[in-house]
């Protein structure tokens, strides 16, 4: 649909800033294509002992690096080795490997705490050109990571990657969020899962062996990232600083109106200046939030723990289990050429995140959010029943396949995007910070908790392991169904009135729904 708010300005500015949340996605799944290569490279840097050089036949064959004239001084024949040693070369290697991919993790967890406080300090504009400077660092050392000890280039440039994603996923959200019209607010607020889904594809497409997923050009792909900071720091410069910032913190009405102006493409702001005015009333009422306050005030409970849900939700649905072993759960599906049916999965999913960005603003968050819940259940025990059946009827492997893309289709219509924006719309200008770093927190921390434990869990359940997450998605169904409020088009005073309606067994007496008041208004998100 087209909108007379929509203007060249508010589209490059918004473009601009989803640029890191492309840069999130793509180092999600940068690392997962050159895995056994980059595995090869560690031993070869490390000299491992020669009865393990077998390991690295394939590396050898394919790079153009000379292998060291002396390459084990100290060990000049493979008896010199016992199997102890070959046994704890391999545990070293597996544990760095390990630490690659669970630094970024960890560093975007730790990251996310301190998105809204950078934002808030330097502003929103100068707090992602602060950000792009680690992307670039750990860019740069992951880039050169061939030049010297490729393990800790690696690990430390996965893990200041992980701090700059776990910074933009508070502060790109928060920035369009506060940019965006009203009427826009859903469709701009899903522009970020959209640009990190269209991120991991294009990461998927780059790891194929005959363009960067390869011995020779392993390192330029985990290197890339330094071009995109390098264009993100420059296109910042013609973005406009959040007028809400500049009023609300700065307390700057003429920039604020300067801003907006460009933003809207009109000199006629009242309707957006009334809208931010109100705002400020409210948060000079109510302060600033602290986390613990987020728990501890019976106004601001209730929304955190649905917003704190909302995430899990997308996290514990099972969609990472899809998205880090695509792959085998292919081949156990007997697929001869899984990669291609892994980034045909990353296509369906940027398709239909596409798809969201329209479909938010007229079908409702809280729709899109059951209806993509609803089918992912079932999808999830169609998906475990193929694989159950696999070796009884060959024809199942259809069946599982298509389950997947339907449950990948199902997430990005609501599960996905929704819970990123769906959070800055619960609070006001006070709390806001607070809520969203919190939420990414969580995110990341499901994320990371996932990530670890998948493999163990398939171990476990074999494969039944969709049957589990079918009934956690259930459980989550149920939950959103009675807890979630609508927000699409709604007042504060709304919101604040379903937050009450939606608090199960308790009344809540005159001060309490005096201080749901002060959450602040869902379109100054």
């Amino acid at each position: 649909y087209r909108s007379p708010q929509v203007t060249g300005t508010l589209v490059f500015t918004v473009i601009t800033a989803v640029l890191g949340s492309f840069q999130f996605g793509y180092d999600i799944g940068v690392i997962n294509a050159p895995q056994q290569i980059i595995v090869a490279h560690y031993r070869h840097v490390l000299d491992i002992p020669l009865d393990d050089r077998k390991a690295i036949n394939n590396y050898t064959i394919n790079s153009t690096d000379e292998m060291p004239t002396i390459p084990y001084p100290m060990n000049p024949t493979p008896t010199s080795w016992d199997k102890k040693d070959s046994v704890a070369s391999d545990g070293l290697i597996t544990m760095l490997w390990s630490l690659s991919v669970s630094s970024f993790a960890v560093g975007g967890m730790i990251a996310s705490f301190f998105g809204g406080w950078l934002g808030d300090t330097l502003g929103r504009i100068k707090a992602m050109l602060v950000a792009n400077s680690l992307s670039l660092i750990g860019a740069l050392l992951m880039g050169c990571s061939k030049l010297g000890p490729s393990h800790i280039f690696v690990i430390s440039g996965r893990a200041i990657s992980g701090f700059y994603c776990g910074l933009i996923s508070g502060l790109v959200p928060m920035y369009v969020g506060e940019i965006a019209p009203t009427t826009l607010r859903g469709a701009l607020g899903a522009l970020h899962q959209l640009a990190i889904v269209l991120g991991i594809l294009v990461s998927q497409i780059l790891g194929l062996d005959f363009i960067l997923g390869n011995a020779d050009l392993w390192h330029i792909m985990l290197g890339l990232s330094a071009g995109r900071a390098i264009l993100q720091s420059l296109l910042l410069f013609f973005c406009p600083e959040s007028p809400r910032y500049l009023y609300i913190k700065l307390e700057k009405e003429v920039r604020a109106k300067k801003s907006l102006k460009k933003l809207r493409g009109c000199d006629d702001v009242t309707k957006d200046m009334i809208e931010i005015r109100k705002e400020k009333e409210e948060a000079s009422n109510e302060q600033k939030v602290s986390i613990i306050q987020l728990f501890t005030s019976s106004s601001y409970r209730q929304p955190i723990l649905v917003a704190l849900m909302l995430h899990m939700a997308q996290q514990f649905s099972g969609i990472n289990g899809i998205f880090y072993y695509s792959t085998s759960i292919f081949q156990s599906a007997g697929i001869r050429q899984p990669v291609y049916a892994t980034i045909g999965v990353g296509v369906v999913n940027t398709v239909f995140t596409a798809l969201s960005v329209f479909l938010v603003e007229k079908a409702g968050r809280r729709s899109l959010f059951l209806i993509g819940m609803t089918g992912m259940f079932f999808c999830a025990i169609f998906m475990s029943v193929g694989l159950v059946l696999l070796n009884k009827l060959t024809w199942m492997s259809y069946i599982s396949m298509t389950a997947i893309f339907l449950f990948v289709s199902f997430f990005e219509i609501g599960p996905g995007p929704i819970p990123w924006f769906m959070v800055a719309e619960f609070f006001g200008q006070g709390p806001r910070p607070a809520a969203l770093a919190l939420a990414s927190f969580g995110n990341w921390a499901c994320n990371f908790i996932i990530g670890l434990c998948f493999p163990y869990i398939e171990g476990f359940f074999g494969p039944y392991v969709f049957f589990l997450f079918a009934g956690v998605v259930l459980v989550f169904t149920l939950l959103i169904f009675f807890k979630v409020p609508e927000t699409k088009g709604k007042s504060f005073e709304e919101i604040a009135a379903e937050f009450r309606k939606k608090k199960s067994g308790s009344s809540q007496g005159p001060k309490a729904a005096v201080e749901m008041e002060f959450l602040g208004p869902p379109d100054s998100a």
